[in-house]
């Protein structure tokens, strides 16, 4: 058993368990990939892969259990490696950033901002996706830090710091009955609304403020982007209910907000890394200036 093996494990399953594509990426040809994976399982005693002929097309249960010790058996590899650029280094290197667009663009301007002035030998990559796919951007590897709001209290293999809170806000035209007047949870579902997509920005809150009442929302259009719902509440479509942060005066003119605090709980948004992933020394003074930036953000909302 050596590491070329070991590795071999992981990047099949990568792969799909594609022999040929596991070849490619390891810039070796495909019968040495064989010969190798053969030579491994021999020396176990029994197969790692479910076959079809030729094809690998699964794991044995031995091989599920094995890949959870290959994945140890990575991160401690990829740990070693930051460990030692950090120690040669800690000026220097790249921060992958999971995070949605809500964050992106409302809350991560200005501690980016600060950040690159004190690290400017820092390069910052930005992941968006889901809240579900920021998640599996840490445990592949692919993103060291997660922000959001939705599901990482979900996973017991993170470290969760909470960040700041806030809450949502309705957005409608300048004349619309919900302009002015008090708001109730009556007067809301009295018209169509537009809100963020199932997992977004908070979704759960919305939902969970009509579940113990008689009244349905009528929700005619669903988005992962704030503008997208304010474009919509500008056609008359219906009554925006956004993050209360997405919302300016001087940008949205032509719109009003009213606050929902007293109507949906508010959420809190939190930043996330895996356990056992070594962080970099820029890694940990970026998490310290999110935390720096949140302060500063809950005063202002």
């Amino acid at each position: 058993m050596n590491l070329s093996q070991i590795e071999l494990l992981r990047v099949l399953q990568e792969t799909n368990f594609s022999l040929s594509k596991a070849a490619e990426k390891m810039h070796i040809v495909q019968s040495a990939v064989s010969r190798q994976l053969q030579l491994f399982e021999s020396e176990l005693g029994s197969p790692l892969f479910e076959r079809k002929g030729k094809k690998l097309i699964g794991m044995t249960p031995l091989g599920n259990r094995i890949m959870e010790e290959v994945s140890t058996i990575n991160m401690a590899k990829k740990n070693i490696l930051a460990l030692a650029s950090d120690y040669l280094d800690s000026n220097k290197g790249i921060i992958h950033i999971a995070t949605t667009h809500t964050q992106a663009k409302y809350f991560l301007p200005k501690p980016i901002r600060r950040f690159r002035e004190k690290y400017p030998g820092v390069r910052i990559y930005m992941i968006q996706a889901s809240p579900e796919q920021l998640i599996d951007q840490l445990h592949q590897h692919k993103a060291d830090i997660a922000i959001c709001t939705e599901k990482v209290d979900e996973d017991s293999d993170l470290v969760i710091k909470h960040c700041y809170e806030w809450n949502h806000a309705a957005v409608v035209p300048l004349n619309h009955p919900l302009s002015v007047g008090d708001i109730s949870l009556e007067r809301l579902a009295a018209f169509p609304i537009l809100t963020y997509s199932f997992g977004y920005t908070g979704r759960s809150n919305i939902e969970s403020a009509y579940k113990n009442t008689s009244l349905e929302l009528d929700i005619t259009l669903a988005a992962a982007d704030t503008d997208v719902i304010k474009t919509y509440v500008r056609l008359g479509l219906g009554v925006g209910i956004i993050a209360g942060m997405a919302y300016n005066a001087l940008t949205d003119p032509d719109l009003i907000a009213r606050d929902l605090s007293h109507l949906i709980p508010s959420s809190i948004t939190k930043i996330a890394y895996l356990k056992h992933n070594y962080l970099p020394l820029y890694s940990e003074h970026f998490i310290d200036e999110l935390l720096v930036a949140a302060n500063e953000f809950d005063c202002d909302l």
